[in-house]
């Protein structure tokens, strides 16, 4: 893996576990409002869509007609004024979680993914194959993997939002 990326993954995954790390359970799973996500769920979130990810390049890899794709400019997907609904595979569960648990869940989905994006032998394919991405259409998949950390830096300004909302000292 790109020694960069591999950088802003682990950055942005150290800000999300310092903004989460020393809330209260009850903290965690607070919501703003009923139509809100908690903290949590935000967090459950971005697991589910690690995994997404790596099964969506896993079978855009195998694709034979995949084509090559325009790179974008995919820091749009930071730009919290543009809400965009999580489509319903990556939707959390409304499960009570402790702080522990999600704080495991990250750990485990980041090392499925580092270990997955590990595992091909030739990382130059990934600017070579496309897949589809629902709002910024055709992405290249090197720019699937630099989206993981994008889509979470967006999501711990979020967190930053909801814990102003109920309240957090920081």
């Amino acid at each position: 893996m790109n020694q960069l990326i591999n950088d802003q993954l682990c950055e942005t995954r150290n800000n999300l576990v310092e903004e989460i790390k020393l809330l209260s359970d009850t903290q965690l799973n607070a919501k703003p409002d009923a139509n809100s996500w908690s903290i949590a769920q935000v967090c459950h979130h971005l697991t589910l869509t690690e995994a997404s990810f790596i099964r969506l390049i896993a079978w855009a890899l195998k694709q034979e007609d995949s084509k090559q794709a325009e790179r974008k400019n995919i820091h749009l997907i930071a730009d919290r004024t543009k809400k965009v609904p999580a489509p319903e595979f990556v939707v959390p569960a409304e499960d009570f979680f402790t702080v522990q648990q999600i704080i495991e869940l990250l750990d485990e989905s980041r090392g499925k993914f580092t270990a997955f994006l590990d595992k091909i032998e030739d990382p130059s394919i990934l600017a070579e194959k496309s897949y589809k991405h629902p709002f910024l259409g055709d992405l290249p998949l090197n720019q699937w993997v630099e989206l993981v950390s994008i889509h979470e830096q967006r999501h711990i300004e979020q967190i930053k939002e909801i814990k102003a909302f109920i309240k957090v000292e920081h």
